[in-house]
C-alpha cells in the first residue's frame, strides 16, 4: 500500500519505504503540509507534526477564540491570498470579476491505482496498475461553484511524488483563472542553496548557486518557450550537501511554455515553493462545466546528496516519461549535414557525404535546414514544406532511397511552428501569423510565427509532415524553433481570451506531437529551440532526445552536459562530434576529447566525412564501434558526477551498470599546468566494493576505486617526456571497467 488515509483524522500518508509525504485537513477544512522527506514509519495519527502555537501581535487568526491558528505561520498544501495569509499564494480565480477571497475547503478523496493521463498534457505515467498510486483532493468553494482537485502521485519504486492541479467550474458563470499553481510546497525553515541551471544561447544549463534568504527568489520564462535562460528545473539543497551526501528536494516542470518556479522566505524564515504558469500575462476563462488541467511537477526527495536527486529523475524520466518505444531501442548513430554543407548542396554532395559517412559505420543520415521551398538562406520559405527541385530535381523520395541504399536510414530537419514573411504559406495565408494585422510584428531570424493556438494550421502542418513521412519511410525528424514569441496575439481569439494564447499555443504544439508520435512512433524525434532553448521534461513525452546546444565545442559541452545531467539522462542529450576549428568557438581540440565527451550523451557527428584525412577516418570508425558496443551502458547505467568543471580545470564523471558489472569513467582536463603531480588519481563512484574491475591491464576492487582512486596516466610536468603519457591542453580519457572473478 502506497497511500494510507485517516478519514477520522482526515490524514493523508504516501509513502514507499525512500520517501514519505503527509498532510491534513485543518480546522477551518484546508489543507494543512505536516512533512515531506525521508520514508516514516505510518503511524494512526501524525497531529503532533502540526504545532499551532506562533501567535504574534502582528499576525491575524482565523478564530476569536483561537489566536495560534493564524494562515500565516501554518504550512500549507494549496494556499491563497487574503484570509490571514500574505504570502504569494497558489490560485486566484473569480467570478466574473465579482470580488471573493477564494476558500477552498476539503470535501472528499479518491485513490486511484496507476496514474490517469492529464487530457492534453504531457506527463509521467505508469507502466501498469502496481507502478504507482494516485491521491486526488477534492475541494469545493461554494460561492464559486467550483471544485479544485489536488493530484498526488508516489511511484513505487522512486523517491518521487508528482503533482497537478485542476479547477472544474461547476456553476452558471464564467470564471476568470489568474493563477493556478501546479504545486506549492511549504518547508518548515530556509536552510537551503538553491540550484538552478542558467545560461543563454551557446551555454545553457550552467549550474548557479546562492543562498536561499527573506524574500523572493525566482527562476522563470517569458518567451513562450522553457528556454536557453532559466531550466524549469530547481534543487534546494542543505549547505553541507554534497553530490554524495545530504539532503536535497529537486523540482521539475513538465512544461515547455512560460513557467515560473519561486522559493519565497517569510518573516519567520519559513520556505514557500511554487512551480506552475506563468500568472504575468496569462488570464484563462473557464465556462461553465469545463475544467482547467495545469502541467505536471515532479518533485524528488533525495539523503543521497545531488546525484541521489539526479538519478531519481533519471529513472523516472526513462521509466515513466519517454515513448515506450524508445526504452529500450538503439538510438542510431546519426550525421548531419550543416556543419559540412549549410544551405549549400545538391543530391550528388548529400549521397557521396551519406556514401562515406556509411562506410565509417554511421547508421543515419540527417538532412539539415535548406532542402525546401526556395531556402539558399535563413530569410525565405519557412511553411512551404515541398521539395526545392532545384537542389533536389529527382525529390526527396529519390533521395531518401539513395541514402537507404547505402544501408543509413533517412532523417529530416523540420521548423514546423514557424513561417517567412518571405513564403508562399504568407501570401496565402498573412493571417496565420502570431499577432496582430493592425500592428508591427518582431522579427527573429528574418521569421514570424505560426498561429499553434489555432486547430487548422495544426491540421495543415500534420498533413504536410505525415505525408512527407510516407513519402520517405522518414526514420527520424528533428523538430526545430529558432525565435522565441514576441506579439504573443492571436487573431482568432477574443479580446479576453488573449491571456489563454500562450497555454493555447504549447498545447497545439503538444497535440502536433501527439498525433505524429501515435501515427508513426517508428519515427524517432529529437526535439531542438536553436540547441537548448526547449530542453524540459514536457518534450521527451514525445521526443526521447533533444539537440543539448548548438554549441558542439567539447570544451563548452563539458559544462553544458554536466549541468543537464542535474535532471536529465545522458540518453536525451543529443551530443556530436563536430570539425575544427569549432563553428561557434574557433577552438581546436583533438578528435579524440570531442569524442570522449560526445560519447556520454546520444552520440553522432556534425562534420564532412569527404574532408577528412584517412588517419581522422580511422580514428573516427574506432569511435563509432566503440560507442555501439557501450551504449546500452550508457542508455541503462546509473550517472555518477565526479568533478565538476563550475570548480576547476577538471571534469570527470562515469556511468555504471544496474548490476555494477562494468562502467564507463570520462576524465577531461582543460588547460595544462605545469610541474603537475607524477602521479594522480581520480575518486570513482557507484562500484560494488567487494568486486574486482579490469581496466586499464590492471585490477582493483570496487572499494579501492572508491576510497583511494583510479591511477591516471603520467602527466608531462616539464621534465618528464620520456615517460608522460598525457599532456597540453583539452586532455580527456575514458576508461571501461569490467568486473572479473
Amino acid at each position: 500500500m502506497l497511500i494510507h488515509t485517516n478519514p477520522e483524522k482526515q490524514q493523508f500518508h504516501l509513502t514507499n519505504g525512500q520517501i514519505s509525504y503527509i498532510f491534513h485537513v485543518m480546522k477551518n477544512g484546508q489543507l494543512g503540509h505536516l512533512y515531506f522527506g525521508k520514508a516514516l514509519r505510518n503511524r494512526a495519527d501524525f497531529s503532533h507534526l502540526q504545532a499551532y502555537d506562533v501567535p504574534t501581535a502582528a499576525s491575524c487568526h482565523v478564530y476569536e477564540d483561537d489566536p495560534a491558528f493564524s494562515l500565516e505561520t501554518v504550512r500549507q498544501e494549496y494556499p491563497a491570498y487574503g484570509n490571514s495569509d500574505f504570502r504569494e499564494p497558489a490560485i486566484s480565480v473569480s467570478k466574473e470579476a465579482e470580488p471573493h477571497v477564494p476558500n477552498f475547503t476539503y470535501d472528499s478523496f479518491t485513490i486511484l491505482e496507476g496514474k490517469p493521463k492529464l487530457e492534453g498534457l504531457p506527463a509521467t505515467y505508469a507502466n501498469d496498475n502496481q507502478d504507482a498510486s494516485t491521491l486526488q483532493i477534492s475541494l469545493k468553494d461554494e460561492f464559486l461553484e467550483a471544485e479544485l482537485i489536488l493530484n498526488y502521485t508516489i511511484f513505487r519504486d522512486k523517491p518521487v511524488i508528482t503533482r497537478s492541479t485542476s479547477l472544474k467550474n461547476k456553476g452558471s458563470e464564467y470564471l476568470e483563472i489568474d493563477r493556478l499553481m501546479g504545486a506549492v510546497l511549504d518547508l518548515p525553515n530556509k536552510d537551503f542553496i538553491v540550484t538552478h541551471l542558467g545560461g543563454t544561447w551557446g551555454r545553457e544549463r550552467h549550474v548557479k548557486e546562492r543562498k536561499l534568504e527573506m524574500g523572493i527568489q525566482s527562476i522563470s520564462s517569458l518567451r513562450g518557450a522553457s528556454s536557453h535562460h532559466h531550466n524549469p528545473f530547481m534543487a534546494l539543497k542543505r549547505p553541507f550537501t554534497t553530490e554524495h551526501t545530504g539532503e536535497v528536494y529537486g523540482f521539475n516542470f513538465v512544461y515547455s511554455s512560460n513557467f515560473i518556479m519561486q522559493v519565497e522566505v517569510d518573516h519567520y524564515g519559513m520556505a514557500r515553493v511554487m512551480v506552475g504558469i506563468h500568472p504575468f500575462g496569462f488570464k484563462w476563462i473557464l465556462p461553465p462545466g469545463e475544467l482547467f488541467q495545469t502541467p505536471e511537477v515532479v518533485m524528488v526527495y533525495s539523503d543521497q546528496g545531488l546525484n541521489g536527486m539526479s538519478q531519481a529523475f533519471h529513472h523516472l524520466y526513462r521509466d515513466n516519461l519517454i515513448p515506450d518505444q524508445w526504452k529500450r531501442e538503439e538510438r542510431p548513430i546519426l550525421i548531419n549535414n550543416w556543419e559540412a554543407t549549410y544551405f549549400d548542396f545538391d543530391e550528388e554532395k548529400l549521397v557521396n557525404i551519406a556514401n562515406s559517412a556509411s562506410e565509417l559505420g554511421i547508421e543515419l543520415f540527417v538532412l539539415d535546414d535548406g532542402w525546401f521551398g526556395k531556402r539558399n538562406d535563413d530569410t525565405s520559405s519557412l511553411g512551404d514544406w515541398q521539395v526545392d527541385l532545384n537542389k533536389l530535381p529527382n525529390g526527396l523520395e529519390s533521395l531518401a532511397q539513395k541514402i537507404s541504399n547505402t544501408g543509413m536510414k533517412f532523417g529530416l530537419w523540420f521548423e514546423p511552428e514557424m513561417i517567412s514573411p518571405n513564403s508562399e504559406l504568407y501570401k496565402e495565408h498573412p493571417d496565420w501569423a502570431v499577432g496582430l494585422s493592425n500592428q508591427p510584428r518582431t522579427l527573429g531570424r528574418n521569421q514570424l510565427m505560426l498561429d499553434f493556438s489555432r486547430p487548422e494550421i495544426v491540421d495543415f502542418l500534420y498533413g504536410k509532415i505525415a505525408g512527407i513521412i510516407k513519402q520517405t519511410n522518414l526514420s527520424y525528424i528533428k523538430w526545430d524553433m529558432n525565435r522565441n514569441i514576441t506579439e504573443a496575439f492571436s487573431q482568432k481569439l477574443a479580446t479576453n481570451q488573449q491571456g489563454e494564447f500562450f497555454h493555447r499555443y504549447i498545447l497545439g504544439v503538444y497535440s502536433l506531437y501527439e498525433r505524429l508520435t501515435k501515427e508513426f512512433p517508428h519515427v524517432l524525434f529529437e526535439s531542438c529551440a536553436g540547441g537548448g532553448g526547449r530542453f524540459d521534461p514536457g518534450m521527451f513525452y514525445y521526443a526521447p532526445q533533444a539537440w543539448t546546444s548548438d554549441d558542439t565545442d567539447a570544451v563548452e559541452r563539458l559544462k553544458i552536459q554536466y549541468g543537464t545531467s542535474f535532471a536529465y539522462p545522458l540518453y536525451s542529450m543529443g551530443s556530436h562530434v563536430s570539425a575544427v576549428p569549432n563553428h561557434q568557438t574557433l577552438r581546436e581540440t583533438p578528435l579524440s576529447t570531442r569524442a570522449n565527451t560526445a560519447y556520454f550523451g546520444t552520440f553522432g557527428y556534425e562534420l564532412d566525412p569527404l574532408s577528412l584525412t584517412e588517419e581522422e577516418r580511422e580514428e573516427i570508425k574506432k569511435q563509432v564501434i566503440f560507442y555501439k558496443e557501450h551504449r546500452r551502458l550508457i542508455r541503462d547505467g546509473d550517472f555518477y558526477r565526479l568533478m565538476s568543471p563550475f570548480e576547476g580545470n577538471e571534469t570527470a564523471w562515469m556511468v555504471v551498470s544496474q548490476d555494477q558489472s562494468e562502467a564507463l569513467v570520462g576524465y577531461y582536463k582543460v588547460l595544462a599546468t605545469p610541474n603537475s603531480r607524477k602521479q594522480q588519481t581520480l575518486l570513482l563512484s557507484g562500484l560494488a566494493a567487494d568486486m574486482a574491475y579490469a581496466v586499464e591491464g590492471k585490477t582493483y576492487f570496487g572499494d579501492e576505486l572508491m576510497q583511494v582512486g583510479l591511477q591516471l596516466p603520467t602527466e608531462f610536468n616539464g621534465v618528464n617526456r620520456q615517460v608522460a603519457k598525457r599532456g597540453g591542453d583539452f586532455q580527456s580519457q575514458v576508461f571501461y571497467l569490467k568486473c572479473v572473478e
